[in-house]
């Protein structure tokens, strides 16, 4: 689990004494009025910096926190929270869900590449110096694709044109591919790849 190097010994000694779990301990810290301890751990839980969030939200994770807290969000499924932060913030889908998980992951709710179901993640994105139709095809033509992906014997589940592609890849993990276009003929590729059943295989 993702940690801090102040906000640990103050998780451990919960343990010891409540004979709590690393997660329920920390996620019962953490529901107390914020400490400095607790605070300096949240950008390192989150997996983003203060300066990060704050530059494209307006908000600091500690403020996020007290928000979202106040609302009892840690109580409702990703789903909603994401929902309220897009509908009662006014931010787009993509900072949405990247507060959501933020937050989720300082509750305790879910560590860094992991889903609220229990399974793992990983995520890239990458921008590339083609037009958006260009880059689509060469993930959308089976022909076109085997040029740089080889014979991965995939399924393609679903796709619209320029924009995205829903992909079973041969071990049943799903791939999302999400496409983008950039400035100056530029275009940008996101790549979700889900469903591992642990860290480990998320990270191979």
């Amino acid at each position: 689990m993702p940690t801090n190097k102040d906000f640990k010994p103050l998780v451990r000694a919960r343990m010891t004494r409540t004979g709590e779990s690393y997660t329920t301990a920390r996620a019962q810290l953490i529901r107390r009025p914020t400490t400095p301890a607790a605070s300096a751990a949240f950008p390192r839980l989150a997996g983003m910096s203060d300066a990060a969030v704050k530059a494209k939200t307006g908000c600091t994770w500690e403020r996020w926190v007290w928000a979202l807290d106040r609302a009892k969000a840690d109580q409702w499924p990703h789903r909603e929270i994401a929902k309220y932060v897009r509908e009662k913030y006014k931010l787009s889908s993509w900072w949405s869900q990247t507060v959501t998980v933020g937050y989720e992951r300082i509750k305790g709710l879910r560590a860094i590449g992991q889903r609220r179901d229990g399974a793992f993640e990983v995520n890239k994105s990458r921008t590339f110096a083609v037009p958006l139709p260009r880059l689509y095809r060469l993930f959308s033509d089976k022909r076109a694709r085997a040029r740089w992906l080889g014979g991965t014997d995939l399924i393609v589940r679903t796709k619209i044109v320029d924009r995205s592609m829903r992909i079973i890849w041969p071990d049943g993990t799903l791939v999302q591919a999400m496409f983008f276009r950039r400035e100056t003929g530029r275009s940008q590729v996101q790549i979700q790849h889900g469903r591992f059943p642990n860290r480990s295989a998320a990270d191979g």
